[in-house]
């Protein structure tokens, strides 16, 4: 006999719902309940830490931070996920502005004369700040020779500017993106736009603040700031949090307009947690726009936390929304399509509510989901069983059903069952319906 779980939630103890991931939609298909999802993977295995990636006449160059292979260290591969090679230090003498050991963040682009543009963060020698230089070559390996004797932005009063990246929008104007450094100084920090010539070291009217930091779990610290397109909506890609550990993640904000306002994510794009700790510290990302599929680049701590190396992922677009294949994204089930079951209200549950009644034959929940690319993926499903051990069928697309087994949990107490699933290229649909005995859905997440 059908069980009212409203009667029974009532009599029972409410405990501390999962854990968040991700953002955005997601995706999903059938398969078996050992996953097989595709993880970013590892391309450089040693320290390349702000990795900058572009792509010149069909290779892919790679830029980082300095170490001990120098001021900006570069490598070169024909494929984004390798075989990479270090081809040397980019610019072995840096602008006559600043000091050694602290150039952070490159950033190179081409421009129209053919001329390679290298923008670098340095600490001033006169300011005893972080500044953005500029510097030139005629090859993407270098060397770079520094543009002018001064920095192209540098603003000691507000703890200094550093993390320069380059957007061209769709009517062909180019823009500097920065951070000003003010957790330097213990003040909030902003990501700022700024106009630029086609040269892109020639400054052009003033800047814009497209966002501030201000959420708990940012630490006072939103950094690494990358600009796209995709449709009529502009997507901010930044870091959050101290980059020293686990807590370092990447997430971004959207704007119908390249000036503003930009609102943030619900949740962050890719976190230790939403990649099952494949990668520690996921930040320091970089977008790479390819007609076979995009892909972010991004760092991650290796070696017992020595070293950052680059990893790459695949990059989907769910309705102008990033998907990042590997890090999990959630779908609450309360916004799907419901038959013969009902939302209910509950503080332990994600967002406060879960689907419950789900007691019939014909009783289920369909989600719409996305997947950045064909593949092996994870659903999984969180749920609370009461009176037993429960079941539901999962199916993809309308195609064969897979059992999913639901644990007895007790109600409220929120658990995850995982699913292993093959998925089509951007939107799937997935069904959950009644088999035996009862079970209640929070949401799932797809990773």
């Amino acid at each position: 006999m059908p069980r009212s779980p409203s009667s029974v939630v009532s009599t029972l103890l409410a405990l501390a719902s999962i854990a968040a991931t991700l953002s955005v939609p997601l995706a999903a298909t059938p398969a078996a309940a050992a996953a097989a999802t595709a993880a970013p993977q590892l391309v450089i295995g040693s320290d390349f830490p702000d990795p900058d990636v572009s792509r010149f006449d069909g290779v892919y160059y790679a830029y980082s931070t300095n170490n001990g292979f120098g001021n900006v260290p570069v490598a070169s591969a024909t494929s984004l996920t390798g075989p990479w090679t270090r081809r040397g230090n980019a610019m072995p003498t840096l602008g006559a502005w600043a000091s050694g050991g602290l150039t952070w963040a490159p950033e190179v682009f081409r421009r129209a004369d053919g001329r390679y543009v290298l923008y670098y963060t340095a600490r001033s020698r006169t300011v005893g700040r972080q500044c953005i230089g500029a510097a030139l070559a005629t090859s993407p390996i270098g060397p770079f020779t520094a543009v002018g004797t001064q920095p192209l932005v540098c603003n000691g009063g507000e703890g200094g500017d550093i993390d320069a990246s380059s957007f061209v929008d769709s009517t062909g104007a180019r823009y500097l993106l920065y951070k000003d450094d003010g957790n330097a100084i213990g003040q909030p920090t902003s990501l700022w736009l700024q106009g630029v010539a086609a040269d892109g070291v020639t400054l052009q009217g003033g800047r814009v603040e497209l966002l501030r930091s201000g959420l708990p779990e940012e630490a006072g610290v939103i950094e690494a700031p990358v600009l796209t397109k995709v449709g009529t909506q502009y997507v901010l890609f930044y870091s959050l949090g101290g980059y020293g550990g686990d807590g370092y993640q990447t997430s971004y904000a959207t704007s119908a307009s390249l000036t503003g306002p930009y609102t943030k994510a619900y949740r962050s794009l890719i976190t230790t947690a939403s990649v099952d700790g494949t990668v520690r510290g996921p930040g320091g990302a970089d977008v790479i726009r390819d007609a076979a599929g995009d892909s972010l680049v991004f760092h991650g701590w290796i070696n017992n936390y020595s070293a950052r190396g680059m990893y790459v992922a695949a990059l989907g677009w769910a309705g102008g929304f990033p998907v990042v294949r590997g890090s999990r994204v959630r779908t609450e089930a309360e916004r799907g399509t419901l038959n013969r079951c009902a939302i209910r209200s509950t503080t332990t549950a994600s967002q406060g509510q879960a689907v419950a009644y789900i007691d019939y034959a014909d009783s289920w929940v369909q989600l719409s989901v996305f997947a950045p690319r064909a593949g092996s993926y994870t659903v999984n499903v969180a749920y609370a069983a009461g009176f037993g051990d429960a079941q539901h069928t999962l199916t993809v697309n309308g195609g064969a059903p897979t059992t999913v087994n639901y644990p007895n949990t007790g109600w409220e107490t929120w658990r995850q069952a995982p699913v292993g699933v093959t998925l089509a290229a951007g939107w799937n649909t997935v069904r959950l319906t009644y088999l035996s005995r009862w079970a209640e859905l929070d949401y799932i997440e797809v990773a």
